[in-house]
């Protein structure tokens, strides 16, 4: 098997995995419509490269509102590598601790809103936090790792404690200890990771099961479309409405916030 072919042919092992999951799917779901059924958000967070995933869930073509997109540059600006913004630092800053804490202060949780948090190790202490205090304002947290990843990996919490301990709920990308799927001869480590593309298949059914359930509530969403299917002003009817909507429904998320109440 050339190694094309035996990367492809690990993606779909991947989709076994995942589709082994349809049960925990079906209640990230369920939980997500509540939140976004009482107006509320979904917030989304992944440091590194999970950030791809929160950007997967929401803005995209067939994705629509619901969901709060945390992204801090700091931990996940990979472009320049080294320099200025480099990094080595986001590497640095994904392991501060408290972090988290000052990230979620710009928000006014409610323990109507749900959240996803991804981390392919589920060993660094931004994740780790950000799942912690979710939990502690009574949001329910879903948690997306690599399950055989993280049980090799050491956590970088002092009591030794990873994303799924502070998850209401645990999904599997799927993907082997190292991330990277494809070995070669005359090259001692494996290149090719599989995280992204097993996340991707996750976060993807959520969005499917979660758009269903909205629609049997008789609150269809209103997805992000190309004007190659709709036409342009369609498209941009479509576009302009869920903006919209994620306005509104992020205003919520800054009302009150710092009251003693």
């Amino acid at each position: 098997m050339n190694p094309s072919l035996d990367y492809l042919h690990q993606c779909r092992e991947l989709i076994n995995t995942v589709e082994q999951q349809t049960t925990a799917i079906s209640q990230a779901a369920d939980w997500f419509a509540e939140s976004i059924l009482r107006g509320r958000m979904v917030h989304l967070f992944g440091s590194g490269h999970s950030r791809i995933l929160v950007e997967e869930m929401w803005p995209r073509y067939g994705s629509f509102p619901g969901f709060n997109p945390i992204v801090e540059l700091s931990l996940s600006f990979h472009n320049l590598v080294v320099g200025a913004n480099g990094q080595r630092q986001a590497m640095f800053l994904e392991n501060v601790s408290g972090l988290a804490e000052r990230i979620l202060r710009n928000f006014a949780l409610s323990t109507e809103d749900a959240a996803l948090v991804a981390s392919s190790s589920g060993c660094n202490l931004v994740p780790i936090e950000m799942a912690m205090v979710f939990r502690q304002r009574g949001v329910r947290v879903v948690a997306i790792i690599s399950r055989k990843h993280s049980e090799a990996s050491q956590s970088r919490h002092p009591e030794g404690l990873k994303l799924q301990d502070f998850a209401d709920l645990v999904l599997d990308t799927g993907a082997p200890v190292g991330d990277a799927m494809v070995s070669l001869d005359g090259l001692k480590t494996p290149v090719s990771p599989g995280s992204t593309v097993g996340g991707c298949l996750l976060v993807n059914s959520i969005k499917a099961e979660l758009a269903e359930r909205l629609i049997k509530a008789g609150q269809p969403p209103k997805v992000l479309t190309s004007g190659a299917l709709v036409g342009a002003e369609e498209a941009t009817r479509l576009f302009e409405s869920a903006y919209d909507e994620h306005a509104r429904r992020l205003a919520g998320l800054y009302a009150g916030l710092g009251d003693p109440a």
